[in-house]
């Protein structure tokens, strides 16, 4: 745990560097999608450059896309006030003049005006396609996953008069409505937060662990968003991962890579077992056995002190040696001479 906490604050250089997704703005729909940050997904906060932050309309242009639309996904606190992190999709990058307008720069290039594929238009520039000094409205086309039009009054002090993102959720439109009809809604337009400075980003989302969060939810009492699918998923993921455990065990087991202590105590235990079956196994000696044994106390003494001796070494002698020693365990034979006839004197031999 502490190395994967460890690894993902060194990829992320932010702390915390993961986030639990609260609510359903960033779903494409009531179902959970794979691939697409829904509510009870855990999220990286990688903090990043400014300029690396690629927005919606930026994308349109080279295809970048993140979590099933273009541009890049923020973490970024509410007009700059420590809180919970919004997670919404950056549209696009306003700069601010000190004379009252904005330049958007992002938007060179793309259909403008009348266009029939037109992204944008500002209809207070010549030809509705100025992208720099704008005032009054900025018309945006098919943004989203379920293409919405957006329509920002630049003069509202609901941007913030300063510079930033224009952002919104994937989700953040009238539910249940599709095509030109429907109209997105903006942060900035909702009230959430003014133009997004770039100070107050926590992250960039850089990556995604599905249904994890939901657990933390349904602890908090705030699951209700979390789509029914989720708990399907999250149920299938963790009973995957008993049954790994389970077979990687087992496959340790059977090629014989098991924990020393572990294997040890099992060793300990089968040594126990061994020696309660062979206590069962002996029987009792018979009544006549004991009594004999009582009226012979010393006989039994003398077994066990017989039985608690050890035999002695054996010692490895060549032949000679062992013919040496059975001739010192057998008794020298002895030989009686007989006796000499003693000389008899004769009557004639003097002394």
């Amino acid at each position: 745990m502490v190395l994967l906490i460890v690894g993902l604050y060194a990829y992320t250089q932010n702390w915390p560097p993961v986030y639990v997704v609260e609510s359903d703005s960033m779903q494409h729909g009531p179902n959970d999608v794979l691939g697409v940050i829904n509510t009870g997904d855990l999220v990286l906060a990688q903090k990043v450059a400014t300029s690396s932050i690629i927005p919606y309309v930026v994308g349109l242009t080279t295809g970048y896309s993140t979590y099933g639309e273009y541009g890049d996904v923020l973490l970024y606190e509410p007009n700059g006030v420590s809180s919970t992190p919004v997670i919404h999709r950056a549209i696009l990058y306003l700069a601010w003049n000190p004379a009252g307008s904005y330049d958007a720069s992002d938007l060179a290039g793309l259909p403008c005006g009348n266009a029939p594929n037109a992204v944008y238009s500002t209809p207070g520039t010549l030809n509705g396609c100025g992208t720099t000094g704008l005032t009054g409205t900025l018309n945006l086309y098919r943004i989203g996953w379920n293409p919405v039009n957006v329509s920002i009054d630049l003069s509202s002090p609901m941007l913030g008069d300063h510079s930033g993102f224009l952002t919104m959720g994937d989700y953040n439109f009238p539910h249940g409505c599709s095509g030109a009809a429907c109209v997105g809604l903006p942060d900035q337009e909702a009230g959430i937060s003014t133009l997004v400075e770039p100070g107050w980003i926590v992250g960039v989302a850089r990556g995604m662990i599905p249904w994890v969060g939901a657990l933390k939810l349904a602890f908090s009492g705030g699951a209700s968003m979390v789509p029914p699918q989720s708990w399907q998923f999250l149920g299938l993921t963790i009973a995957a991962l008993i049954l790994l455990g389970l077979g990687i065990h087992y496959a340790f087991r059977a090629e014989g890579i098991e924990d020393p202590r572990r294997k040890a105590e099992e060793e300990a235990r089968t040594r126990e077992r061994e020696v309660d079956e062979d206590e069962e196994e002996e029987e009792p000696p018979s009544r006549s056995r004991r009594f004999l044994t009582a009226l012979r106390p010393w006989k039994s003494r003398d077994d066990e002190d017989e039985e608690d001796e050890a035999p002695p070494p054996k010692s490895r002698r060549t032949g000679k040696d062992q013919l040496l020693k059975a001739r010192r365990g057998r008794p020298r034979p002895r030989v009686r001479r007989s006796e000499k006839p003693r000389h008899r004197r004769t009557e004639d031999e003097q002394p």
